[in-house]
């Protein structure tokens, strides 16, 4: 009976791809459950707090990581819920671009898919290029206190560290879609029980010169950029958004998920509110979410603003060059630090394993479409993996020459950090304005808000554009070229250059991309996953649109 439904739910599953006009080529090894835990360890919410909290403590210390954390949790789970609606209405691994091509207008739904495509695909490589330069940030960290905070490093070897980081997780992601949807479960557990560590362990061991009372770890205000008060809080709120993002990355795993109209939209909400609650502080409920434990507790930002101390510059100018570390420190001492930062690395380094799996899943989906320069290679799907090995390696190949970047200076590398959230920002704006703005036949799937739809996408879209930027603001208000936020400038080019193929003479997409292209006349029969059946599907597709680039 259990491999009788199972059947019946894959065909099911099968049959709305096929309404998209795709294939299924990947296996579905992903449980609904599994599906959660790539949202939520792609999150990683201990580790990337650590990564970003020099992001908070400087504009406005205690409160902002406190309240600023609680302030945007309001406007994460609109663009959350707003993301969800879209995933559950057309779940495919094309997933944004796809979505703006179907609801935009035939004016310029080619145009919008492609700039949504690219600036997509910019922030899945930098967000893997930012989570793994801050994890080899964190092993020098750990390295540090292992000296007694002796240790310096070079950029030269922590580019080397970065290099082995994302070579060793290319090599993990081109396995098995079974191996790796079982990995989720390791790396939910592993999160979940670093985050339980955090909050338990810090309160318990920190010293009484440390431990801070309630009025100034849930009102002490620290201004050391120099802005002014109400633009520092503002500023402190890149942190959560930072940390809680990526909402997309469930749904580039939708060809591989079960029940992926229902299962992608509730990973996208879950891992939200379990990340919120774990960051910040509460009590959990009987969501589905949540699970894993029935307990109270207090956040990760709660238990950091009562065990930190008073001195927030000391801590930011501690000699491990990372705020988190330098509390452990004070509060655990070298050898606890030491464990926990551990985990902090290990959970980082699962974080950027995930986003390097979902990153190579919307590689896939944009190859199998030909907007991607070497299309022709990357859709392809290994004979003995069944996975898009080519788009994994692909992938890891920009990554390592965007960390090339870090040799050009620290404001150049930072940028990458920042480009992950506005090119996100950018695929997430147009899809959910698009659904409203043109005339579609948008078909709303198993989840849907209905009448709170529009309202919510107009907080979420409205909320993306004012943080998009403040993103690009430089950190203190006295500035010069050496130290000025070079985020838009970084992002300006890559859009640049894929406005530029776009528009291309006679080899740009203009002439040729159509947005997403059906497989299914297409297919061959026999052996589907295989590289050679690929490979001729790919021949019939690059004949269909060189007759359409002559036609044009």
């Amino acid at each position: 009976m259990a491999t009788s439904k199972l059947h019946s739910q894959q065909s099911a599953d099968e049959a709305i791809l096929a309404k998209l006009g795709y294939k299924q080529e990947l296996r579905r090894a992903f449980t609904p459950l599994e599906m959660f835990g790539v949202a939520f360890s792609y999150i990683g919410v201990a580790s990337s707090i650590a990564s970003v909290l020099f992001y908070a403590m400087p504009n406005g210390g205690p409160v902002a990581m406190v309240w600023g954390w609680a302030f945007s949790l309001f406007f994460i789970m609109c663009i959350g819920l707003a993301m969800a609606e879209l995933a559950s209405s057309a779940p495919t691994s094309g997933g944004l671009y796809y979505w703006t091509h179907s609801l935009a207008s035939p004016r310029c739904r080619n145009f919008l898919s492609w700039i949504v495509g690219y600036a997509n695909t910019i922030q899945n490589i930098t967000g893997v290029a930012s989570v793994d330069w801050a994890c080899a940030v964190q092993i020098t960290a750990a390295v540090s206190i292992a000296t007694n905070q002796t240790y310096a490093t070079t950029n030269e070897e922590l580019y080397g560290i970065f290099a082995a980081l994302v070579l060793s997780q290319t090599v993990i992601v081109s396995l098995g879609t079974k191996f790796l949807a079982r990995l989720q479960t390791l790396y939910m557990f592993l999160n979940v029980c670093l985050c339980l560590i955090i909050i338990i362990a810090l309160p318990a061991a920190t010293p009484l010169e440390y431990r801070n009372t309630a009025s100034f770890a849930l009102g002490g205000f620290t201004n050391l950029n120099g802005w002014p008060s109400g633009l520092a809080f503002i500023f402190s709120l890149t942190a959560p958004l930072w940390t809680i993002g990526g909402y997309d990355c469930s749904v580039h795993m939708s060809e591989e998920a079960a029940n992926a109209d229902v299962a992608i939209p509730w990973a996208i909400i879950n891992s939200i509110i379990v990340s919120g609650i774990m960051g910040w502080g509460g009590w959990n409920d009987a969501n589905i979410a949540l699970i894993l434990m029935e307990l109270s507790y207090p956040g990760i930002n709660v238990a950091l603003a009562f065990c930190m101390g008073t001195d927030v510059s000391a801590i930011l100018n501690s000699p491990t060059g990372q705020p988190m570390a330098q509390i452990l420190y004070n509060s655990l001492g070298q050898k606890g630090a030491l464990a926990v930062w551990s985990l902090i690395v290990i959970a980082q380094y699962m974080m950027g394993s995930n986003n390097l799996l979902v990153s190579s899943r919307q590689t896939f989906a944009f190859s199998r479409d030909g907007a991607l320069p070497f299309s022709r290679y990357l859709y392809r799907i290994n004979r003995y993996t069944k996975t898009p090995v080519n788009t994994v390696w692909f992938d890891a190949i920009l990554i390592l020459a965007i960390g090339l970047l870090a040799f050009a200076g620290s404001q150049a590398i930072d940028a990458v950090f920042t480009i992950s959230i506005t090119a996100s920002y950018i695929s997430y704006i147009t899809p959910i304005t698009t659904r409203f703005v043109f005339k579609n036949n948008f078909k709303p799937g198993p989840f849907y808000l209905g009448k709170l739809s529009f309202p919510v996408a107009a907080i979420a879209v409205s909320w993306m554009v004012f943080m998009n930027v403040i993103f690009f603001f430089p950190t203190t208000p006295q500035t010069n070229a050496q130290e000025m936020n070079y985020t838009v400038v970084v992002l300006g080019g890559f859009m640049s250059l894929a406005i530029f193929w776009y528009y291309c003479p006679v080899y740009g997409g203009v002439h040729w991309f159509n947005g997403p292209v059906s497989n299914i006349a297409q297919a061959v029969s026999g052996e589907q996953g295989e590289e050679d059946s690929v490979s001729e599907k790919i021949d019939k597709r690059d004949t269909v649109l060189s007759v359409s680039s002559i036609d044009v």
